[in-house]
């Protein structure tokens, strides 16, 4: 990737600071100005976000632009290492900032504190010369892809899920785009977050330093880049497997009859409401899986009106905090342990898992099944730990 360095000098405590990479034939004193003079967006200040801010900034990128809405929350720090103790309740990219100058007061740090959109992704990344995909959702993976490649930015992606993660590089004149990997996204609930599956503390450390690694040989133009490449990583049994990617000459975005010329909506693209119509969608989603408050669960429990109980989690869970339960199964198992329900199909059966995702298309599942009083537990085990018993613990 080319970056004019014409005009790009080093001072005498420049060079002190990065002459480790200046003594490295493949870097040198120019590789070194191409860096400074590079720009880099990141989408994202979270696990990802945070090896990659780091050691962009510590390699000496000389302007890094953070993209991210969110605020420093207690369970980031497992694996957020780009905030501390200090700053939960902070907006990330406050704390990213004051992080990265102090690794290096040298970097440019521009901050978007917005949700990446298609109204506003192409006026921010035409002002970069490539994008590091750091988020954990489809419909803004999707939004990046589309955007770099109609704005002509190498698109350096990486994504995590529990203990493995993918790293490539999309988006390249010659190369594939996301959409050649994954032409179409996967249905609404069938891939959980990491707030319902988990992710290994460190493994957004290892994935996003090789994300880094990529977004420093395509400024410097060394090795070989994940172009073309898909790095599968397993930090559970520490294997790491490559497979090709080839170009999709009928991609939509960046095959040789594109029929996608501009942003669209990219949650309904994903099968989710479009954030326009969100209050609607949430009213009929309320319609369709019926739900039940904590404290109503509670107000039944005490006056003995006990309902058949349902938990959903994974058993481990059930070793960190519970409210009991008549049965346990893990919601992916439901659809073949369904007759371990049959003596219950005449009774109010209630549903809950930690936050009432997985117990929603639980209640949904039981429902279509044919079981016809069945309610979701609103809020799931963290409601109940706020609202009726703190001393349940969080996780």
């Amino acid at each position: 990737m080319p970056v004019t360095t014409a005009d790009i000098t080093l001072t005498p405590e420049e060079l002190r600071r990065y002459n480790r990479h200046l003594i490295l034939p493949e870097v040198g004193l120019e590789g070194q100005k191409k860096l400074k003079a590079a720009s880099v967006l990141l989408v994202g200040a979270g696990g990802l976000g945070s090896p990659l801010a780091l050691y962009l900034a510590a390699a000496g990128v000389g302007r890094l632009g953070l993209v991210d809405f969110d605020v420093v929350d207690e369970t980031n720090l497992q694996r957020q290492v780009l905030h501390g103790t200090k700053d939960v309740g902070r907006p990330k990219l406050e704390s990213a900032r004051d992080r990265i100058l102090d690794i290096n007061p040298y970097v440019q740090v521009d901050l978007y504190e917005t949700r990446l959109t298609s109204e506003n992704a192409l006026d921010i990344i035409k002002e970069y010369d490539l994008v590091a995909d750091g988020t954990d959702n489809f419909p803004t993976r999707y939004l990046v892809n589309d955007a770099c490649v109609l704005a002509g930015k190498p698109n350096v992606y990486a994504s995590i899920f529990r203990f493995e993660g993918q790293v490539s590089v999309f988006g390249t004149p010659d190369g594939p785009c996301y959409r050649c990997l994954y032409p179409e996204p996967p249905p609404p609930g069938l891939v959980p977050s990491c707030a319902e599956g988990g992710v290994l503390g460190v493994l957004p450390g290892l994935v996003g330093t090789i994300q880094a690694t990529e977004v420093i040989k395509m400024i410097l133009g060394i090795g070989t880049p994940l172009i073309g490449r898909l790095l599968l990583v397993d930090a559970l049994h520490m294997q790491f497997r490559t497979l090709k990617v080839r170009k999709n000459p009928e991609c939509p975005i960046c095959g040789e009859h594109r029929t996608i010329h501009e942003l669209i909506d990219y949650e309904q693209f994903c099968g989710l409401p479009s954030r326009n119509g969100e209050a609607a969608a949430q009213q009929a989603a309320e319609s369709e899986v019926p739900e039940i408050t904590v404290h109503e669960l509670k107000a039944r429990l005490e006056r003995g009106d006990r309902p058949v109980i349902l938990d959903v989690r994974k058993p481990h869970e059930v070793q960190i905090a519970s409210i009991g339960h008549d049965l346990l199964i893990p919601v992916d198992e439901l659809p073949e342990r369904l007759s371990e329900l049959e003596s219950y199909r005449d009774r109010e059966i209630v549903v809950y898992c930690r936050s009432g995702a997985r117990s929603a298309r639980a209640t949904k599942l039981l429902r279509e099944a044919g079981f016809r009083d069945v309610k979701n537990l609103k809020g799931g085990i963290l409601a109940w730990s706020q609202e009726i018993d703190p001393s349940l613990p969080q996780y």
